[in-house]
């Protein structure tokens, strides 16, 4: 949607050609070079656009591609990192058993080593007393007992003692042996479990930042692509704009090439006038009575060119060759018309007009010129890469190939 204010210009504009009345060519010819101007920089706005979209689209596309991408990516780094987690938890857990059953063991080893230190220590002073008690008199011995038999009870008894304590004090020995085996495999078992626990830990860390690494990347990418489009976006609705304007744009310069016409039918001007030497180039007039403005090569002709309509010829020569007119007849522009720069426009009646741009010098400002006559120099203005002289030819206002008449 155009926007007011440049509706108004452009309005502006167009007002200013419909009121108008056919007037001095010179007058035409600034106004024509007014809106040409207008029309070239819209153009290349146009043009700029439409390469920008191009280079957004695609870097849009690409985006969106490695996004694709780094999603796939990111999903078999996903699952690889749960895998590496259930690992992780169950490595964990038996290292937590294993842990807490080393524990326990090392309690109860202790356990065992107290007890089996004081068994140690009891069965010592049952020795010691069952020695002492050996070192008393055998006499006194009898002494205390009222028959053999209470004697060989008491004896009997106190071996029964002493071989009980041997045997638990043995027992206590034997289990504290076996703890202290089940102790120290349990304590291998656990160093082991521990040490494949940090492997599998510092795998699941690893496959955490890879996956961590891509989502940041491809959060990124995707950050840049919406602000990419919104960008696209507002070029795209620039172009619009400016197609709008050149629609407008044409128009205004459409209903000026009427005027042109207008003023060259109005003029009646009847071609006349010998050949003159003045300028470069084959001077002999063709079948149709035009010479060639200048001599050189065609180094690029009629028709379609880089996407658009090449109305003329392009004829290469070097800076300040004279440039000669076709034929005779009245100059109508003589001046500076957007990208055809330096530009002279004669009008040779029955509707045919020729053209020349791209001048460095302007020798006739209007008025008749006779055919050959020397009226500009070529040169490089205006949209141009090297000198050259740019020649057209135009029936009722339309651009015909130029060769057709040289």
């Amino acid at each position: 949607m155009a926007t007011p204010r440049r509706n108004i210009l452009v309005a502006s504009a167009l007002a200013a050609l419909v009121v108008a009345t056919p007037v001095a060519a010179q007058s035409l010819s600034d106004r024509k070079s007014s809106l040409d101007n207008r029309i070239s920089a819209v153009k290349t706005r146009i043009e700029y656009a439409k390469r920008k979209e191009g280079i957004l689209s695609n870097q849009i596309a690409n985006a969106t591609a490695d996004i694709r991408a780094l999603g796939s990516d990111i999903s078999v780094l996903s699952e690889r990192v749960e895998e590496l987690e259930s690992e992780l938890a169950r490595f964990r857990a038996r290292l937590a058993e294993l842990v807490e059953r080393y524990e326990y063991q090392t309690k109860h080893l202790n356990r065992l080593k107290r007890d089996h230190a004081a068994a140690q220590q009891a069965l010592e002073r049952r020795l010691v007393e069952l020695y002492m008690s050996d070192q008393t008199d055998t006499v006194a011995i009898l002494l205390q007992v009222e028959s053999l038999g209470d004697l060989i009870e008491q004896l009997d008894f106190v071996n029964d003692i002493g071989q009980q304590d041997r045997r638990i004090s043995n027992t206590l020995k034997n289990l504290k042996y076996e703890m202290r085996v089940a102790r120290k495999k349990t304590g291998e078992l656990r160093d082991e479990v521990a040490a494949a626990t940090a492997v599998v830990a510092d795998k699941t860390a690893e496959a955490q930042a890879a996956r961590a690494t891509l989502v940041a990347r491809q959060a990124e990418l995707a950050q840049a692509r919406s602000e990419k489009s919104v960008l696209l976006t507002d070029v795209r609705h620039d172009r619009h704009e400016s197609e709008e304007d050149l629609d407008q744009l044409l128009a205004a310069s459409a209903s000026l090439s009427a005027q042109i016409q207008a003023q060259q039918s109005a003029s009646s001007f009847s071609s006349g006038g010998g050949a003159s030497t003045s300028g470069g180039g084959d001077a002999t007039p063709s079948s149709s009575g035009f010479v060639w403005p200048v001599s050189g090569v065609v180094t690029s002709g009629f028709g379609p060119r880089w996407g658009r309509m090449h109305e003329g010829i392009d004829i290469a020569a070097p800076t300040g060759t004279s440039v000669r007119a076709a034929a005779a007849g009245q100059v109508i522009i003589a001046g500076s018309m957007g990208g055809y720069g330096t530009i002279i426009v004669i009008d040779h009646g029955n509707g045919i007009s020729t053209a020349y741009a791209h001048l460095s010098s302007i020798w006739v400002g209007g008025g008749t010129v006779s055919q050959g006559q020397g009226i500009g120099a070529v040169g490089c203005t205006g949209s141009c890469t090297g000198p050259h002289l740019h020649f057209e030819v135009r029936v009722n206002g339309s651009p015909v190939n130029p060769l057709s008449y040289l």
